[in-house]
């Protein structure tokens, strides 16, 4: 047997993702995407894949670089999926019969179309595609406008778009708040809900769609009812304010009229993710109690017929994520819960959640199929991601892929342990360790300190987008702590809330004791210590350097520096004003005692910025003046790295070749700080 070898930076790319799984309705099939990482040509592909439900394996079932969005239709001969095949991304249809066929267009939106939902009877299916009011008035009016009628003349229609795209954009005209999200300026486009019937397209007609929405504003992908009369989907029910997404709404869309009807009438909360049963009772949702973002949320099902709601999570005190329904109106659910999300099956009457899949890992997403059978993504401790199943009649799960094996058959995988401590605040916290490659008893290593992002969501050791990081600096010789700390999604919602108004100093001491601890426990040479974070936790790493002398070297990532000009540049300043309870110009004194800028002159640990150009999230804007500031006023070293092209998502989602630069960027400081000369 080959002996294995420490996990290397480019095996980044060698990690395979699996993710939206699908099952048909005879119960045989899992559909699923399957993304593969390529640094050459800097990007990712996605393709569809299929796998047997009985464990005989899988097999890929398209060839398109881009494919995404598998949808089974009812009586499972066709599976919808949406691929990027001329640019844009498009809704196809893949027959699924024993004679197979050619995916064929079944939309052909100069703007796109995603979101597919099919009809209960397969007749349709409704989607999303943007556009705007010229674009609306135009599809409005009898002027038809055809389908390219080759390559050539699709290019000219592309080129075309985006010269008209680019004259937009100059002068940029900006009325609203936000005006830029992700990685690029927000245009005057807005997703609008459409049908098309299903037949036209599969024979090879250009289906004609039709528009069920008109109003300014973006939907959310639409739900279909039991009886396929009306589809359910949310928008803001406050057009004209801005921060769209502290005001939205379920609204009821009669398909054949398109007249659209507010479902419940409810200025103070929002609701989101609203999903009907099958016997046409309920619409399960979540429920944001306040316009608060420290909200736990309640899951909470709407009588169909008028009603009260009911609260589903009162009792359990956590957070719901996925859920879906059974054809006989059972309801499942994942769960955070103590750094592991879980599939629970919700007893409805008494409110109940009880466990089906279970144990140390995390589940990403699931689907249940028609007899309560669920397919579902998973990532381990020892394992970054794999496909499962748990049949209705199972009491254990099936792990039906293999596609990390070839990676994991040739690395060394640290353990994780687990440890529970208390913080000086009397709160006890839930982290986890990795020991170094090749660790020695009764040696002391340097320790790379990883805090989250958020402030509100959870780590887990099972978490797939860490997974290849912290084993990474694992192999490269250090002992790697992470934790949750107080503010955190996964432990109810007193701990969310603990850090209301208290940024910084709560979660720094929460995160400081669990560095003692691998101190006390021998682990850790205290002078080698390194300390990283992206987002939340990259203005926890600015804090905490602003705070104590006790690293040797930090980088932080993506950090929020400055409260009050982070307000004024990110697509979220709602994150400042509902975390502070203050508009900067009410408080803004709070605002600049709880930002690391105005303790950066303190700064003595050397300190590498690493921010993305185009992150509208948190502006480049923020290392920048962390940069000057420290750069300025001490004699600490500083360095900031500047990524093209990239936005928030650059440790998840970026260039693979950008994100291998990242973690190698962040070794290479760790070790001029923490490592000897002559150590490795």
């Amino acid at each position: 047997m080959t002996e294995k070898r420490p996990i290397t930076v480019e095996d980044l790319t060698k990690i395979i993702y699996v993710s939206d799984p699908q099952i048909s309705p005879d119960g045989q099939w899992i559909a699923f995407v399957h993304t593969t990482p390529n640094a050459n040509e800097k990007r990712y592909t996605t393709q569809i894949w299929l796998a047997a439900t009985d464990g005989s394996g899988t097999r890929q079932l398209t060839r398109g670089g881009k494919d995404s969005s598998p949808r089974w239709s009812p009586d499972g001969k066709t599976l919808a999926f949406v691929s990027m095949r001329n640019g844009v991304p498009q809704i196809f249809l893949l027959p699924m019969t024993a004679l197979g066929g050619e995916a064929r267009p079944l939309t052909s939106h100069a703007n796109g179309a995603v979101a597919p939902a099919w009809s209960p009877d397969g007749s349709q299916i409704a989607y999303l595609s943007g556009s705007n009011a010229a674009e609306r008035n135009k599809e409005d009016s009898d002027e038809k406008v055809e389908p390219p009628i080759d390559e050539l003349e699709a290019k000219y229609r592309k080129d075309r778009e985006a010269e008209d795209k680019k004259a937009y954009f100059d002068p940029m005209p900006m009325a609203r708040i936000p005006y830029r999200q992700g990685t690029s300026y927000m245009d005057d486009r807005r997703q609008q809900v459409y049908v098309i019937r299903t037949e036209d397209g599969l024979e090879g007609d250009q289906a004609k769609p039709r528009r069920l929405t008109s109003m300014d504003v973006s939907y959310t992908p639409p739900q279909w009812s039991p009886d396929g009369g009306t589809l359910y989907t949310g928008r803001p029910w406050n057009t004209e304010a801005d921060e769209h997404f502290r005001w939205f709404n379920i609204y009821a869309i009669d398909v054949d009229s398109g007249e659209e009807t507010r479902f419940i009438e409810d200025d103070e909360r929002n609701y989101f993710g609203a999903l009907p049963s099958p016997d046409g009772q309920w619409l399960a949702a979540v429920r944001g109690e306040t316009k608060q973002t420290d909200d736990l949320g309640r899951f909470v099902l709407l009588p169909i017929g008028g009603g009260e709601p009911v609260v589903l999570n009162e009792t359990l005190d956590r957070s719901v994520g996925g859920f879906d329904w059974t054809a006989d109106s059972r309801l499942f659910a994942s769960v955070a819960d103590n750094g592991s999300v879980n599939v629970y099956e919700v007893d409805i009457a008494n409110k109940r959640f009880k466990p089906v899949v279970t144990g140390r890992m995390y589940v990403r997403d699931f689907a249940v199929g028609k007899d309560g059978a669920i397919a579902y993504t998973v990532s381990t401790p020892t394992n970054p991601n794999e496909l499962g199943y748990q049949a209705a009649d199972a009491s254990e799960p099936t792990i039906l892929t293999e596609v990390n094996k070839k990676l994991l058959d040739e690395v060394i995988v640290q353990q994780t342990y687990e440890v529970r401590f208390a913080s000086p605040s009397g709160t006890e916290i839930q982290g986890w360790y990795i020991l170094p490659v090749g660790y020695e008893d009764g040696k002391q290593y340097p320790l790379a300190l990883n805090i989250h992002g958020g402030p509100h969501v959870m780590w887990s050791d099972s978490e797939r987008s860490m997974w290849h990081e912290w084993q990474f600096h694992a192999a490269s010789g250090y002992l790697v702590f992470y934790c949750n700390p107080r503010g955190g999604d996964g432990y109810g919602e007193a701990f969310q809330q603990a850090i209301h108004n208290d940024w910084g100093d709560a979660a720094m001491v929460d995160v400081m004791a669990g560095v003692d601890l691998m101190i006390e426990k021998g682990l850790v040479d205290q002078s080698k210590m390194a300390v990283t974070g992206g987002s939340y936790g990259g203005y926890m790493t600015g804090w905490i350097v602003g705070h104590t002398d006790r690293f040797a070297a930090a980088v932080s990532q993506r950090g929020v520096y400055n409260l009050t000009s982070f307000y004024g540049t990110s697509d979220v300043p709602i994150l400042i004003s509902a975390e502070f309870d203050a508009e900067p110009w009410e408080d803004p004194e709070k605002l600049w005692a709880h930002s690391p800028l105005a303790y950066a002159h303190k700064v003595t640990t050397p300190t590498l910025l690493i921010h993305s150009e185009n992150d509208f999230r948190v502006p480049i804007e923020q290392a920048e003046q962390f940069f000057a500031w420290v750069r300025r006023a001490t004699d600490t070293p500083i360095k900031m790295l500047r990524y093209p092209r990239e936005g928030h998502e650059l440790s998840r989602s970026g260039e693979p070749n950008h994100r291998i630069s990242r973690l190698t960027e962040m070794v290479k400081w760790f070790d001029m700080y923490c490592k000897d000369s002559t150590e490795d």
